[in-house]
């Protein structure tokens, strides 16, 4: 667990980094956090006290309840003043702030780095993790014929760069297609085991998928693929700063992420991970100069951007370091557990999502039996000012909930009252 002392160490320690937490804001959690030492994560998810005090870090209208916070994640205080700071200072001195930032965007990728269990030459900087997975789809050298391995579940943008190159550059783009929701981690990795043949190069799979957080048997994978030669993306948007993540223990070569959903980011950025010896070999959406073949920075070299968003990453990754991203995901599943264990025993709900706290966290998609979760959705939204993502997939329809540690259980169980109060009243159809 990452105590207030070690915290503060991570960070840079003393009297400085407690008077930046201070001016940003955050001086009672911080406060909060030291009341909690000693505590395990499971203890500290049920502490209101402590969750009260984090919950004032965010700027959020308390007249909505958001749970679909799998999209974009409530702002931070501190991240909103840092973004002004930042971009006052760069727009009041234009191209002489250019140095100054550059060295901080060197900290916030070295911090990174830390919480992704790599090295910071491994790490760049990216607008989005759209972007991030892009480079690593279209950069890798594929031939006619080279086949591609993914599942039906992975990101649909994702689905459409590989369909791009299979129509473009004629290499072969296997969808599998997986048994009824959710998966079991050896049904998963058996049906991807077998779509492998000696001409796939490439596999794509979720750390969790965005329809309904399955999780994949990421490790088994990776290792099946390095005794294979093949090249394993895994796309973790759902997976950074959501639950604990070592890129290197996965054994992945490249590893996705957004910023601005779990890390709590300005919007308009993601880092890509990098394997360093797949660095030379994985081409730039962007061309860089030859020169920069072996740096990581060669695919942030896109032209003129936002100097302001990318340096205020630092205060989305100081406020997760400070609560510690252990004790984060037990409160996230604590909330998820909160609302589905009063649902699951109900004969009309299904869930879609595995309700193994090993094999979730925050989110959880379900339906209604005989339900319209379209109209659903809206009905939540224009009758209870609660916001909710419905999902429709080609086999299946339903209702994506993703809570966050800005929200009270007063606001989770209202959504439960309300949803045991519709299935009483008959489906929307």
């Amino acid at each position: 667990m990452l105590t207030r002392r070690r915290f503060l160490g991570r960070v840079g320690g003393g009297v400085g980094v407690i008077a930046a937490l201070r001016s940003g804001g955050l001086e009672r959690v911080l406060a909060a956090t030291r009341a909690v030492d000693g505590l395990s994560p499971e203890q500290v998810a049920r502490d209101e006290d402590f969750w009260f005090e984090v919950q004032q870090a965010f700027t959020v209208d308390r007249n909505i309840i958001n749970l679909n916070n799998g999209t974009i994640q409530p702002s931070l205080r501190v991240v909103q003043d840092a973004m002004r700071r930042h971009y006052e200072y760069s727009a009041n001195a234009g191209w002489q702030t250019t140095n100054a930032f550059a060295r901080e965007i060197e900290q916030v990728r070295r911090r990174l780095a830390v919480n992704a269990g790599c090295d910071t030459e491994e790490i760049a900087i990216v607008r989005s993790g759209s972007e991030s997975g892009e480079i690593a789809i279209m950069g890798i050298d594929l031939k006619p014929g080279d086949e591609v391995v993914t599942s039906e579940y992975d990101y649909p943008r994702f689905l459409n760069a590989w369909r791009q190159r299979q129509r473009r550059e004629a290499v072969v783009l296997k969808i599998v297609e997986m048994p009824p929701l959710p998966i079991p981690l050896d049904a998963f990795y058996d049906r991807i085991a077998a779509a492998v043949t000696p001409k796939t190069k490439v596999i794509l799979i979720c750390h969790m998928t965005h329809w309904t957080a399955q999780m994949s048997p990421m490790k088994r994978i990776t290792e099946m693929a390095r005794q294979r030669g093949i090249d394993v993306i895994i796309d973790g948007a759902h997976g950074f700063m959501h639950v604990p993540v070592n890129v290197r223990d996965l054994g992945c070569d490249y590893y996705i992420a957004s910023l601005h959903k779990w890390t709590m980011a300005p919007p308009g950025n993601g880092f890509l991970y990098v394997r360093k010896e797949k660095i030379p070999t994985l081409w730039p959406l962007t061309p860089a100069a030859e020169g920069m073949k072996n740096d990581i920075r060669k695919f942030e070299d896109v032209g003129t951007r936002t100097f302001a968003n990318r340096v205020a990453i630092a205060e989305g990754l100081t406020f997760n370091e400070g609560i510690g991203i252990e004790r984060k995901s037990a409160r996230l599943r604590y909330l998820k557990e909160r609302w589905t264990n009063r649902l699951k025993a109900n004969p009309k709900v299904r869930f879609f999502t595995s309700l193994d706290p090993a094999e979730s966290c925050a989110i959880a998609t379900f339906g209604i039996e005989g339900t319209n979760h379209a109209k659903l959705g809206q009905k939540l939204m224009d009758e209870h000012g609660i916001v909710v993502s419905p999902m429709r997939h080609a086999k299946w329809e339903g209702i994506r909930i993703v809570p966050n540690i800005s929200m009270t259980l007063q606001e989770i169980d209202y959504f439960a009252d309300v949803i045991e109060g519709i299935i009483r009243s008959g489906p929307v159809t």
